[in-house]
């Protein structure tokens, strides 16, 4: 498969990827074809996925664990082979480090309940402190903030360079004896910019605060290794990489996870009930209460198969090629601002830009007029734009199938909105 699909320099031949995506043969608005490039919100599917996912549901679909008759062991070995595959893919010392929820919010809603609920040393209460950043989804803000509000502990964070870059001057007065858990994002899904994982790890571990990252606009774009990072949690969604909505992923240490207290309680989350108490199962299903999404499951194990084949490496390769063209053909654009780093370098393939006084909704709709999907508004990420003084932005996020022809039809696009609004 990988042969097909890797242009002779060795880059991605993305127009062989296209192929695989049913959706990107579709034209839109009178015969336009399609240009995709809201990625950072989700990925297209692969028929790849597809397939498995309507497999599942054709020929094994049945409840997991319990059952004994061959369409529930079927659908049990599936889902549970969907863990392994995963586990694998982010390189987890062990499979039953990974815990299935719907989406990195609730991945990341479960550690800071979890948190909230725990015993010494890991519990958060009035006297701890709780560090997050300014560049954060609001998945990664309003968990802690809730979290805060509960327990009295007091909220803090790193703020933002002018060039989008966290400000990390202060690290030693952010991340205290005080503080209790750091929780932080990998690649931002507005600025675009990778941050620097070690040395707020390295800070973390120094006064023993738990790490939790968010890799969502990570793990879709290039080799994640859970044991490189460090960190104690790590949160992902599949819809991001290629994989169906409503399965995220909670990577955890196994020490922490057999340690803290589940969030959801229900059916399968059990080892024993009576009307008095109950006694939990082990993790991961300690944290997979009720019927778990199975099929969802199954497909993201066909999408982390499909990205496993062309190589995360090459994938992320591929994509620093076109954002470097992206960056700098964007910079041809008259009165187009990009909110973040400027460069290829150390920045996931998301872009945000301004356009003049042009409204960045505005923007989008001539561009969607022209069968070019972007993104516009805050991005879930509204501290951002309060930092940088704008109302919203425009943002092109490039994945596996992008090419450069993609961006050079939203550079096309963009001059046709210039013309629109004169």
């Amino acid at each position: 498969m990988t042969s097909a699909r890797r242009a002779p320099a060795g880059q991605l031949d993305a127009e062989a990827i296209r192929k695989d995506f049913p959706i990107l043969d579709r034209t839109i608005h009178d015969d336009t074809r399609l240009v995709y490039l809201d990625n950072a919100a989700t990925s297209q599917k692969p028929r790849q996925v597809l397939d498995a996912l309507s497999g599942y549901y054709e020929r094994s679909n049945a409840n997991v664990h319990r059952g004994v008759h061959v369409l529930a062991e079927e659908a049990t070995a599936l889902y549970e082979g969907a863990r392994d595959k995963v586990a694998e893919f982010v390189n987890a010392p062990s499979r039953d480090e990974v815990v299935f929820t719907k989406n990195a919010s609730e991945s990341l809603n479960l550690v800071a309940n979890m948190l909230g609920w725990a015993e010494e040393p890991y519990r958060v209460e009035r006297d701890s402190e709780i560090v997050i950043t300014e560049m954060e989804h609001h998945s990664n803000i309003v968990p802690w903030q809730l979290l805060a509000e509960r327990t009295g502990a007091k909220l803090k964070w790193f703020g933002l360079t002018d060039d989008g870059r966290l400000d990390l001057s202060r690290i030693d007065e952010i991340i205290t004896e005080k503080t209790k858990v750091v929780s932080f994002v990998q690649v931002s899904n507005i600025l675009g910019t990778a941050n620097p994982v070690e040395p707020i790890v390295r800070r973390a571990q120094d006064v023993g605060a738990l790490v939790v990252v968010d890799a969502s606009q990570a793990a879709p774009h290039m080799p994640l290794d859970v044991q490189a990072l460090q960190a104690d949690f790590v949160a992902f969604t599949g819809h991001k990489m290629c994989g169906p909505t409503g399965i995220g992923v909670l990577w955890g240490r196994k020490g922490l996870l057999d340690d803290l207290p589940p969030f959801l309680g229900g059916g399968e989350m059990i080892e024993t009930v009576s009307m008095h108490s109950s006694t939990y199962a082990p993790a991961p299903h300690k944290f997979e209460a009720g019927t778990p999404p199975i099929a969802q499951a199954v497909g993201l194990g066909a999408a982390v198969d499909y990205l496993s084949a062309i190589g995360m490496d090459a994938i992320a390769a591929h994509e620093h090629a076109i954002t470097e063209y992206a960056v700098r053909r964007l910079a041809e654009v008259p009165d187009l601002r990009i909110i973040g780093p400027t460069t290829a370098e150390e920045r996931g393939a998301t872009i945000s830009f301004t356009l003049g006084d042009i409204h960045p909704h505005d923007v989008g709709q001539v561009l969607d007029e022209q069968g070019i999907a972007v993104r516009v508004g805050h991005h879930c990420a509204r501290p951002v734009c309060l930092r940088y003084g704008i109302p919203a932005t425009t943002r092109a996020s490039f994945y596996l199938y992008s090419s450069m022809a993609d961006v050079d039809a939203l550079v096309d696009g963009l001059e046709h909105v210039r013309n629109f609004f004169g």
